[in-house]
């Protein structure tokens, strides 16, 4: 019966991002496929070298007097890229769109011209996809820990709008700034359901990615659809055990934006680019993403037109695509059970059962080696509606195992004598509400650690 619900519930998750005959594997497989792209930090941060800007930085001094997306474009061909990726909005809130929802924009700078659409159509005239990046956080706005406000969600769903619906087909958004330790932006504060559907609805074949999503464990995709790792930030993708679709990003020079050191600054090795990044990831279902900042002018400098030359040299693009493994379709909801009232059995000294749902993956609940038959309990104050359950096995050692959610003093089964053996365990059920679930431990091969465990009420059709 469980099997049953479980099948069914995948269905109607795939579905639901389905359009045209593609769903949600489809499309990761196709960005997988691609391979090989461009990121393209190029904003406001440009003119001031630093890449955090004062966030009341002028437009006037946006001027790329020289701006040539056709440039970009084919110095993408040259490295033998398909795609591109642009910047239309980083942390400090400037626009380098026509916008309608705010005045700090390029149309109030010198430039006075729509960036978002000129790299759009000339990277589609080269016959390249297209791609942008979104930050989430906008110091320029205000929209930081402490300050957001429903107004705040609504400029950012009406500036998504308008990237989704003025700029033609979009095969990825790349969001930044959600849930990472220097933004502080929780899943729930800008809700994140809420973004993806929306994105969704706007454009169903665009597929939302979350840059601070390797947070999450890397057997499954939580809040994002393609697991994305930050090389800089010291996020690396296992080459070996990886089976979730997934991209990796790295600049080419030593920042994201241009600086004016860039032209003659040493760029990395584009040997030790094609053989060390973009040949193993593509071997393990991961997509490598290069950053190439043009300069204050809106032109790639030469040496790294030079060096993008060589990588498309050096790389022999040989290799048949890779069939991406099973893998369950990603978490998009609330965690409901995030810090929520914990009790559970006897702990092994200090690591308590407050370890079990802190929202940090590193720390873990440890069962004490005496119980024989450890419980994990979420206790809510109030009743809550759910439909999926995530544990995090952190030893990976849980074999057996019941799930147990009581309402009305009475303890009814979500999961009985479950076997599974896998360090993320997922069950998807039907809607259940109640004040309370235990997770009941029958069989371990050793004593169990519990990082997280997750509770959602899933948007589901």
């Amino acid at each position: 019966m469980y099997m049953k619900k479980y099948v069914s519930m995948i269905i109607i998750l795939l579905a639901a991002c389905s359009v045209q005959g593609k769903d949600l594997r489809e499309l990761q497989q196709a960005f997988v496929d691609l391979k090989f792209g461009m990121f393209i930090h190029f904003n406001i941060p440009t003119f001031t070298n630093h890449d955090w800007p004062d966030p009341d930085a002028s437009p006037a001094i946006f001027n790329p007097a020289r701006l040539d997306c056709d440039q970009w474009a084919m110095a993408a061909k040259s490295a033998k890229m398909r795609y591109g990726c642009l910047t239309a909005k980083h942390h400090s809130g400037f626009c380098i769109w026509d916008t309608q929802s705010t005045d700090y924009n390029v149309m109030q700078s010198p430039l006075a011209r729509d960036v978002v659409r000129e790299y759009a159509d000339a990277f589609r005239r080269a016959g390249l996809r297209v791609m942008l990046y979104y930050s989430i956080l906008d110091t320029h706005h205000r929209l930081r820990p402490g300050y957001i406000n429903r107004n705040h969600i609504e400029l950012v769903k009406t500036q998504i709008t308008e990237l989704l619906s003025g700029y033609g087909p979009i095969d990825a958004l790349i969001i930044d700034g959600w849930d990472a330790p220097w933004s502080r932006i929780s899943y729930e504060e800008i809700p994140f359901e809420e973004i993806y559907l929306l994105v969704k609805k706007l454009q169903p074949e665009c597929l939302l990615m979350d840059l601070n999503a390797a947070k999450y464990p890397p057997e499954m995709l939580f809040y994002t659809d393609i697991k994305s790792y930050e090389q800089g930030a010291g996020q690396h993708i296992s080459k070996e055990s990886n089976r979730l679709p997934a991209l990796s990003c790295l600049p080419i020079q030593k920042n994201w934006f241009w600086k004016t050191t860039f032209p003659s600054d040493t760029l990395k090795n584009p040997r030790a680019l094609v053989k060390d990044n973009l040949e193993p990831f593509n071997r393990a279902h991961c997509n490598f993403i290069l950053n190439v900042a043009p300069n204050r002018d809106g032109l790639i400098d030469a040496n790294a037109l030079a060096a993008l030359k060589e990588i498309g040299r050096l790389w022999n693009d040989n290799l048949p695509p890779q069939a991406l493994p099973d893998f369950d379709p990603p978490i998009i909801s609330a965690n409901i059970a995030k810090r929520q009232p914990v009790r559970s059995s006897w702990s092994d000294d200090m690591m308590i059962m407050d370890f079990g749902n802190d929202d940090n993956f590193r720390t873990s609940w440890e069962s004490n080696p005496e119980v024989s038959e450890p419980w994990f309990e979420i206790d809510f104050p109030v009743y809550q509606t759910f439909n999926a359950l995530t544990v995090y096995d952190s030893r990976q050692c849980i074999r057996r195992y019941s799930i147990l959610y009581e309402r009305n003093n009475n303890w009814i089964p979500i999961v009985s004598n479950a076997e599974n053996d896998r360090k993320v365990k997922l069950h998807r059920f039907d809607a259940v509400r109640g004040g309370k679930v235990r997770i009941l431990i029958h069989q371990s091969t050793r004593p169990p650690a519990i990082a997280e465990v997750g509770l959602y009420n899933e948007w589901r059709e």
